[in-house]
């Protein structure tokens, strides 16, 4: 039998009490239109089990929906430390962030995919989605709110239709959009993620601004569209002058760097930082410094089974005092000795294609086998790739790497679409998160997370995981 209720009263927090779940096992709970419903504490709709939120939907723990979630109304994520609302296939109409935590305590997470249909307000606090996960803001629903401290780390999306003038996005990102059709802006921030949210390494000589704007449309530009690119000091990523700030752009998907605009077009102050330009093509775009962010533009690198070996490949766009590339492998996904040496091309703007053979995988004794690359310049400067996994054959399963880790960590191994899921030492959801077509999921930890000893599920299976 399935129970429907209908709350008209604000139900108050009782002093002195902790932290409940309310578990919505099978029933449908309705808040009618005019009803704020508060909840001191997390909110659990499990499968078969459906919610209907017309009013206000308050609560000061984390939200997960496993079942049916409609949210016409408004979801008011208000604790004092950090929240995760894993939406599952909800719809949301406004979704509003006022977490009044401590520094590092006052961040809400969002791990899937989810679109917000008519407004995102934030108020206080961070919102936070995975690296694979984005937030979409489609035609004419409103961003406010942002600012220092507040705003959305990892993948924001903003759809506008087709217009005319100038229009501010509300993400950092002003276009004028005449003659573009519909523009769909994706913004990526906060991550510290090479060619995610930036094009660089935290110490390498050319440093980027952690955020990468992808501007999309239906209509290529007629002529030279002008931009404006803005941001607030914490994703300055240890950019301390902008006085040889440039704007950077790169074709989608992302092949070589090159400078748009003029250097003299940047401002940057203790309050205002941001960088205008006109640019004929649109794309990836970013602000650096007036060198090249990236000396060798890395376009792949691959790693798969060929017999009993390990066959790794990988492509540059174009390469700057490239001196060697170095393999590294891992039996553990945390310790690497190089296992191959191939030299690079130095300066090129030509396209070039690299390989390398592993020979007998098995003798690692672990599966899988964690690969990387190790870029060194002619200067002895380096940088690394991202990391690549091959399974050694007859011995498939689970496996995290790094682990034990600080913060992050790659489940690779699952089922693709498996549900993937992180729980602590006293069985609380922490993370949820889904894996790729490659079987493989991004598992970053919210931030302020304490250490010790996790579990993470996917399906039947499950792993320990160290944080440190």
């Amino acid at each position: 039998m399935k129970l429907r209720f209908t709350l008209a009263l604000l139900l108050p927090a009782l002093p002195g009490l902790a932290q409940a779940t309310l578990t919505n096992a099978g029933a449908t709970l309705t808040v009618g239109a005019g009803t704020t419903f508060y909840v001191a504490g997390t909110v659990q709709n499990n499968a078969g089990s459906s919610l209907t939120n017309a009013g206000t939907l308050q609560l000061t723990g984390d939200l997960t929906n496993a079942g049916t979630l409609a949210s016409g109304g408004t979801l008011l994520f208000a604790g004092t430390t950090n929240q995760t609302f894993t939406p599952g296939a909800a719809t949301v109409a406004t979704l509003v962030v006022n977490n009044t935590g401590a520094s590092g305590q006052r961040t809400l997470t969002v791990p899937t995919d989810l679109t917000v249909g008519t407004a995102l307000t934030l108020q206080s606090g961070l919102l936070r989605t995975d690296p694979a996960a984005t937030l979409t803001l489609p035609d004419g629903a409103t961003l406010s709110g942002e600012g220092p401290g507040q705003y959305v780390q990892g993948n924001l999306r903003i759809v506008r239709a087709a217009g005319s003038g100038v229009l501010d996005f509300g993400h950092g990102l002003t276009l004028d959009l005449t003659s573009l059709g519909q523009v769909t802006a994706t913004r990526a921030a906060g991550l510290l993620l090479d060619n995610v949210s930036r094009t660089a390494l935290p110490n390498a000589a050319s440093q980027s601004i952690d955020r990468i704007w992808t501007v999309e449309t239906t209509t290529a530009p007629a002529a030279a569209v002008p931009v404006t690119l803005s941001w607030p000091a914490d994703d300055d990523n240890g950019l301390t002058s902008f006085a040889p700030a440039q704007a950077w752009r790169s074709p989608v998907p992302v092949t070589a760097w090159a400078a748009v605009g003029s250097a003299q077009n940047a401002t940057g102050t203790a309050t205002s930082r941001s960088f205008s330009f006109a640019t004929a093509a649109l794309g990836r775009l970013t602000v650096s410094s007036a060198a090249a962010p990236l000396p060798v533009e890395l376009t792949r690198f691959t790693a798969e089974t060929q017999g009993a070996d390990a066959l790794l490949r990988w492509a540059t766009a174009s390469e700057k005092n490239n001196d060697r590339f170095e393999v590294e492998a891992s039996p553990d996904g945390r310790t690497f000795r190089r296992i191959g040496q191939v030299p690079g091309y130095g300066s090129s703007t030509q396209p070039h294609q690299y390989q390398l053979v592993d020979p007998v995988i098995a003798r690692y004794a672990a599966n899988p086998v964690y690969y990387r690359l190790r870029q060194v310049d002619l200067d002895g400067t380096f940088s690394y790739s991202p990391v690549r996994t091959v399974a050694v054959r007859g011995q498939a399963g689970l496996a995290l790497f790094p682990n034990p880790t600080t913060q992050a960590t790659t489940l690779t191994g699952a089922q693709p679409g498996t549900a993937v899921m992180v729980f602590d030492a006293l069985g609380r959801q922490v993370l949820a998160a889904t894996a790729d077509a490659g079987g493989t999921a991004l598992l970053l930890l919210p931030p302020g997370r304490a250490t010790g000893v996790y579990v993470v599920r996917a399906g039947s299976q499950a792993l320990r995981l160290v944080v440190e």
